[in-house]
């Protein structure tokens, strides 16, 4: 009953959105009251439920998107953008342009959130796009793809390493092999898929409030090393504090380097550099920088609320103990330990939409069968992190990121990200199964 409900609101969303033509917001709200009453929730708890909901995602990712949207503001006011992608443009040449973009967002990857990257990464994917006279998506699904797949399976992102830290699994081992299976997994659901892709599937219109192309003069436009510099700077705090906890968790430093290394400190230590580097010091006023910074968080107003109602919606799941009810019936199969791991936080990344809550709920139930199947602890972790990126949609909030940013209807949507994320989950499974051959 309760997985047939969740069916029933997801279409119900759909109905709302695209039927009926109703903003996502309202339609998120109004689909998590209607499936909060049908799981035998209260009224009063159902709405508690969406409060929480609204308020963690939004808590969460509030900072991280106001000063990502105004480090991308500042370097596409600045021509820092422009000059980022005519370099890499000359570099990689347009036959290559893809390869540019995903290296780049390999490395962003390995440092930052899937959502912390990709507010920074989109001006630059809309200005590679536009320099190399390629299709937005052409450009947006590897790097969306890289950003996804790195968060999912290598740690020290939040949930390979939660989930690490339950099965007592080497990080650095969960690591190495996590890299060597998302590089195919990236590969396959990022470079071949866009390619295989309908151009008309790729083709999207900028959203002009959160770009509107500009072509500046060599002269008007900031260096490529100040530009780069400037804007890999949260990459740079984030990976110094990834590697101090990884080899001098003891240190001193610690507290300086975990304060530095939070993504939203991160990023505004980078707007504060953005706005001497991409503002005063090309001449311009404080005024003109301000209104700049002013004009980036009323372009992502709507997107925060949407965000955050889809963050209701998954908090309505987890509330009315869906996982439970699952977790019962996973119980009962039996197949490989790394097999019913990967399946089972699949099915909670479907039902509930956040892939560390799947995870992390997944990594609970299945924490016995270490012991008793003697499986290596790594690769529960990895198969895990593949299960928890599955297929995301309308109740996870990194899909709404997706389809704000990139300006796309929830159909094209699913038919990119749903099935990106999908392709990145199964290519994950494959990758843990063929080292579990080896070890």
């Amino acid at each position: 009953m309760p997985i047939f409900i969740i069916v029933l609101g997801v279409l119900l969303l759909l109905f709302i959105m695209v039927q009926l033509k109703v903003n996502a917001f309202l339609s998120l709200i109004l689909t998590s009251l209607v499936v909060g009453v049908l799981e035998g929730m209260s009224l009063n708890k159902t709405i508690a439920s969406i409060e929480s909901g609204l308020g963690s995602t939004l808590g969460s990712l509030a900072l991280v998107l106001g000063f990502g949207a105004m480090l991308g503001k500042l370097m596409e006011d600045s021509g820092a953008a422009q000059r980022i992608a005519e370099v890499l443009t000359q570099k990689f040449g347009q036959k290559h342009i893809q390869w540019a973009a995903l290296i780049t967002a390999f490395i962003v990857g390995l440092a930052m959130f899937y959502e912390t990257g990709f507010v920074i990464l989109i001006p630059l994917v809309f200005s590679i796009a536009l320099e190399a006279q390629v299709p937005i998506l052409y450009i947006g699904v590897p790097v969306a793809t890289a950003l996804i797949t790195m968060h999912g399976l290598v740690p020290p992102h939040p949930g390979p390493v939660t989930i690490a830290n339950i099965f007592h699994a080497n990080l650095g081992i969960t690591m190495i092999i996590g890299i060597t299976i998302a590089i195919p997994a990236i590969l396959i659901g990022g470079l071949l898929f866009s390619r295989l892709l309908p151009k008309d599937k790729l083709e999207t219109q900028i959203p002009e409030k959160l770009f509107k192309p500009t072509h500046f003069t060599d002269e008007q436009m900031p260096s490529f090393t100040v530009s780069i510099m400037t804007a890999v700077i949260p990459v740079i705090l984030m990976a110094l504090y990834a590697l101090c906890e990884m080899f001098w968790a003891q240190s001193s430093l610690m507290p300086y380097m975990k304060f530095i290394g939070n993504p939203a400190i991160a990023l505004l230590i980078a707007v504060l550099v953005a706005i001497f580097t991409f503002g005063l010091r090309r001449g311009k006023s404080m005024k003109a920088v301000m209104d700049s910074i002013a004009d980036s968080i009323s372009s992502i107003a709507m997107i925060l609320l949407i965000i955050g109602g889809g963050g209701a919606f998954k908090q309505v799941l987890v509330d009315s103990h869906v996982d439970t009810f699952i977790a019962g019936y996973m119980n009962h199969l039996s197949l490989s330990p790394l097999l019913i791991a990967w399946l089972l936080a699949a099915v909670l990344r479907l039902s509930l939409g956040s892939a560390t809550v799947a995870g992390m709920t997944a990594a609970g139930i299945v924490a016995p069968l270490i012991a008793m199947e003697h499986v290596s602890p790594e690769l529960m972790v990895l198969a895990i992190g593949a299960g928890s990126i599955t297929f995301s949609h309308v109740n996870d909030a990194g899909f709404w990121i997706y389809k704000e940013y990139f300006n796309l209807s929830i159909g094209r949507t699913l038919q990119t990200w749903s099935v990106l994320t999908l392709i990145v989950s199964i290519i994950g499974l494959l990758g843990v199964l063929v080292w579990n051959l080896v070890l």
